[in-house]
């Protein structure tokens, strides 16, 4: 059940662009440099591989720190999470533009890694300690509306600040950013979780959570429902470059071409997710969002197969994946989180770590095997849909045979 609720509608909406900006971290983070990977490995005589690396070292880090995020935020409380983070990733992003050498840029970006999932991963566990139900599904869907903006803008700006003033502004704009947000949260973000309902950080205790999480297939099914849902997406960001300026010859500034149709179909999605709250079950939105990713994946494949790749048609299958897509996450996310009620902040930590490491074998691994042709990434986005779907489908039989722990 809620335990803090906004005393008035200006307080819900002010809870509501925190929480959506602590969501936008993440993208904004990974999304605003890319326009700049050619002038950050000219600037430091390094590799495109070793520029890739960057977004790696982000990566994982931000993968091995989600496991703890959000048991901390269970134990000290949410607030104090927040604005702790946000100080090191304040501080992280002013070293990055600072950088002397490649190495560097490694060590500050696995350092903004560490801080940045804190906000989105207790983010999640704030939603769920004030509101349940349709209520839960509609605000978390209002949060991907306003989160699928920043990959959408973000590469923009980025593009931006590059060829006006070279890439170490995009690192200041991340400054920026980071302190507008912590001066935000500090003024305005309640503590959601009493004293009352606090956890043990002891070790055995949080052994015996961790195990309890990790080692439920309902929760796992779910959590990789997910993870390759938003994996089929993730691949072309991490192929953006490649894809948008060897395959379709867009200038650096041109990122917009991909990000624009990305954001409507995400926008589309969450909007139309919210709306389905209350209406229809997160099951049968779930099987709404497969049907409609499973119509891009096959338009994808179709066109990559049937003619070169060209603007605006490589891009429209995009869109109409994240749709799909959109519909899908705030559902699974809630059943997801509502296996463990006494527990929100760890299984967040649980799922966005599974998530998190599934983008980092993404970005390490699959797009520089994938980003060669445009037909390797639509059949990399394909593979990864039908992952999902499995995983969904596994969801679905087992939520059937197990006890419902919904608070």
């Amino acid at each position: 059940m809620p335990t803090v609720k906004p005393t008035s509608a200006k307080a819900e909406r002010n809870i509501l662009f925190l929480l959506a900006a602590l969501s936008t971290i993440g993208p904004f983070t990974i999304d605003t440099y890319l326009p700049a990977v050619h002038d950050i490995a000219d600037s430091f005589r390094a590799s495109s591989l070793e520029v890739q690396q960057t977004l790696t070292s982000y990566l994982f880090m931000f993968s091995v720190m989600s496991l703890w995020h959000g048991a901390i935020s269970d134990a000290v409380g949410r607030r104090k999470v927040i604005l702790v983070t946000l100080g090191i990733y304040t501080l992280s992003a002013l070293g990055c533009a600072l950088a002397a050498r490649i190495g560097d840029l490694w060590l500050l970006r696995g350092l903004q890694g560490f801080a940045a999932c804190a906000s989105v991963i207790v983010s999640r566990a704030i939603v769920r300690d004030m509101f349940h139900g349709a209520q839960a599904q509609r605000l978390m869907s209002h949060i991907a509306m306003m989160f699928a903006i920043a990959p959408t803008l973000a590469p923009v700006i980025g593009g931006q600040l590059q060829s006006l003033f070279g890439w170490r502004s995009i690192f200041v704009f991340m400054v920026l950013f980071g302190a507008a947000l912590s001066y935000a949260c500090w003024k305005w973000l309640p503590e959601t979780l009493p004293a009352e309902r606090r956890q043990s950080l002891h070790p055995v205790y949080l052994g015996k959570a961790y195990w309890k999480v990790m080692t439920s297939p309902v929760f796992l099914a779910a959590c990789g429902g997910m993870a390759f849902n938003f994996g089929g997406f993730f691949l072309y960001i991490m192929s953006a470059p490649m894809f948008l300026m060897r395959h379709l010859g867009v200038a650096e500034t041109g990122f917009l071409w991909l990000f624009g149709p990305a954001m409507l179909g995400l926008l589309t999605g969450s909007w139309w997710s919210g709306r389905l709250a209350g209406k229809l079950s997160p099951q049968r939105t779930i099987l709404r969002g497969y049907l409609l990713m499973g119509v891009a994946v096959a338009g994808n494949l179709a066109l990559n197969l049937a003619a070169p790749p060209s603007l605006p048609w490589s891009v429209l299958p995009i869109l109409f994946y994240n749709l799909g897509t959109s519909l899908t996450i705030p559902s699974l996310t809630l059943l997801a989180l509502d296996r463990f009620p006494e527990q929100r902040g760890l299984a967040a930590s649980c799922q966005m770590f599974l998530q998190s490491m599934c983008n980092v074998l993404l970005a390490g691994v699959i797009a520089p095997l994938a980003w060669g042709s445009a037909l390797s990434l639509s059949i990399g986005m394909a593979c990864l849909a039908l992952s999902g779907a499995a995983c969904s489908w596994l969801h679905h039989r087992l939520s059937g045979r197990s006890p419902r722990l919904i608070s």
